[in-house]
């Protein structure tokens, strides 16, 4: 037909890639968490036989690893009281985690920090948080400050962004190994990049100003100041090395991120009071 011959060989061939990856990966939808005061309700695509049991059990097993390994090396909660700290804003946290999901607040959480020189902190699936001191120490964050910092990693293991990235990985390979079939060649390392760019990266963006939004969103229901999001973000922008352009990184902007940031944090801001005066 007419239409078909002005679209590209190499087009057609992509597209019939991704139609055999999607049939061969069997991703469903789904729908992680509820959208809450903030409004994050995107649907997900999830690799069918890649269940959250299996996930979760991976986490804690990596977690327990890790935990142990800090134990062997003496970086392992090496401040009491900073650590007690970390915890004790993560346990204001943890019951508003089921705004968003029911399932939430009885996982089984486990809080420690790492006495590592970096600005860092991470929540696996299933709710096992890390916190690192440099993030501590090297941006003297506030308590409201270091709420935005746990909220935001609580937000990626709600919404599964872990298991949505592998899915997410799993389909690309896939696609890419039918593409080169088809064409018969190696893409090597430029058809990673490509993917990476085209499918991969992109969404990983919007994980991240969903956490955001997540983040903030738990911490003005947990009675912390959802402003301070953006004030540490300012420090993040001020000892931060330098970024990638948007369109080649995994995070957004700096810029994206404030306005993003000042927008939700007026919109969770009645939360916070309401918090604060109960």
């Amino acid at each position: 037909m007419e239409w078909r011959r002005k679209i590209p060989s190499w087009r057609w061939l992509l597209w019939a890639a991704c139609a055999i990856a999607a049939t061969v990966v069997g991703c469903q939808t789904v729908q992680t968490t509820r959208g809450g005061e903030v409004g994050v309700d995107r649907p997900q695509r999830m690799f069918a036989l890649l269940s959250p049991a299996e996930v979760e059990a991976a986490a804690r097993q990596q977690y327990l690893q890790i935990v142990q390994g800090a134990a062997r090396k003496g970086i392992l909660n090496p401040d009491a009281k900073q650590t007690e700290r970390v915890r004790a804003i993560a346990q204001r946290l943890i019951p508003h985690t089921a705004v968003f999901r029911d399932d939430a607040p009885r996982w089984q959480w486990e809080v420690n920090v790492l006495k590592v020189d970096q600005v860092n902190a991470w929540c696996m699936p299933g709710g096992k948080i890390a916190v690192y001191t440099g993030l501590i120490e090297k941006l003297a964050v506030s308590d409201d400050e270091l709420a935005a910092v746990l909220g935001h990693e609580i937000a990626h293991a709600l919404r599964e962004h872990a298991r949505e990235r592998m899915s997410r990985q799993m389909g690309t390979a896939v696609g890419l190994s039918v593409v080169e079939i088809l064409m018969g060649v190696s893409l090597g390392d430029v058809g990673q990049l490509l993917a990476q760019s085209m499918f991969v990266l992109p969404n990983s963006r919007e994980n991240e100003l969903e956490a955001d939004r997540i983040g903030v969103e738990l911490a003005a229901r947990a009675g912390y100041d959802p402003r301070a999001a953006i004030s540490l973000w300012k420090k993040m922008m001020t000892n931060a090395r330098a970024q990638p352009p948007q369109w080649l990184s995994t995070h957004p902007s700096h810029e994206t991120r404030m306005r993003d940031l000042e927008a939700v944090s007026q919109r969770v801001l009645p939360l916070y009071l309401k918090a604060r005066s109960s």
